[in-house]
């Protein structure tokens, strides 16, 4: 089966062509960050507004890089939920029109399956049952996969994201959207023994997490150090680098507790700050004295892309599920409430 995948739910255009036999053959992605960084943050209209302009030329170069004709397509997806609800209405009456164009079915696919079967892409993927570490701007969960559908949530953050706390601590601190890049640049420059930031909730027991907190004690601690309202670049370098510190630790021991919890062998990081190296060493240093496996996708792929959506869309597909005429999109969609795979 050969699907055409979509993906705007904020603010990445992102498009693919996933074949069940011969794998990815095409993948394109239209970044808006020039656009939002003048406001710091992502503006919901524009977004809508950049993915109207951009998705058809990319859905044109998808399908000429993998030298396909829309007549060699099986299907659709596009990316239903959760997310911005006027960016996903772009990719899911683009994507369903298309489809029925082409003679086509369609499907809607959740946002964060996407990134959690991300790492199905790579050449050596992960085996169900797994942990999952869901982590993004807009997300961050512990999931119990048993199998494409099966989840089971065994916590998440109670409040902002790990990826919305990067962000909001960067702008704190004086630096560009999006945060979480920077931050990590400037956390490799940095003292990491000269501040000792909290590491909320890892002192009771349970798999929820908290990171509001951190952004307070970060604005505490930036603010009793500015001289005339700014800050040096050393400590704006060991403020990042705590604040790295401080989340990275904290999701790890979250991680650890979830692999003894399950029994599990196998964890998975999946979204946007799943790319940050000093996360992704801190589990390898974790998973290895718990003798279990860490998996994670490429760098390009931990950020939202079409790929990811093709992939899961695929799988939803050759099982024979798919979308009506009727487009439902969700800003908000629990991952648990999917329906599991059956194979017809």
């Amino acid at each position: 089966m050969r699907v055409l995948g979509i993906e705007t739910s904020c603010d990445e255009t992102g498009v693919a062509i996933y074949d069940s036999e011969a794998g990815l053959l095409g993948d394109a992605l239209y970044s808006q960050i020039a656009v939002h960084a003048e406001y710091g943050g992502v503006v919901p209209e524009l977004a809508s507004r950049d993915h109207v302009r951009k998705l058809l030329p990319l859905v044109k170069e998808v399908l000429a890089e993998a030298n396909t004709t829309t007549d060699q397509l099986d299907a659709v997806a596009y990316t239903a939920g959760p997310g911005l609800i006027g960016a996903l209405m772009v990719g899911a009456s683009t994507g369903r029109a298309m489809a029925l164009a082409w003679g086509i079915p369609a499907l809607g696919v959740h946002h964060m399956e996407g990134h959690l079967l991300a790492p199905m892409l790579e050449e050596q993927p992960p085996e169900f049952p797994f942990v999952a570490l869901l982590v993004s701007g807009g997300h961050t969960q512990l999931v119990q996969v048993d199998a494409i559908g099966e989840y089971s949530l065994l916590g998440e953050s109670l409040d902002d994201a790990a990826g919305e706390a990067f962000d909001k601590a960067a702008k704190m601190l004086g630096m560009s959207y999006p945060g979480g890049p920077e931050i990590a640049r400037l956390a490799e420059q940095g003292d990491r023994s000269r501040f000792r930031f909290p590491r909320p909730m890892t002192d009771r027991p349970g798999l929820d997490m908290s990171f509001s907190g951190l952004k307070t004690y970060t604005l505490n601690t930036s603010n009793d150090l500015r001289i005339d309202g700014e800050l040096s670049a050393k400590d704006q370098r060991d403020i990042a680098a705590a604040f790295e510190d401080a989340v990275v630790d904290t999701l790890a021991i979250k991680c650890k507790r979830a692999l003894q919890q399950t029994g599990f062998k196998q964890l998975v990081i999946a979204g946007g700050v799943s790319a940050n190296q000093r996360l992704r060493d801190k589990l390898e240093a974790m998973v290895s004295k718990e003798r279990a496996q860490l998996f994670y996708a490429r760098p390009r792929f931990c950020t939202d892309n079409g790929a990811m959506i093709a992939y899961a869309g695929c799988q939803r597909l050759a099982a024979g599920q798919s979308s009506d005429l009727f487009i439902q999109c969700q800003p908000r969609w629990p991952l648990d409430t999917l329906e599991p795979i059956t194979k017809p």
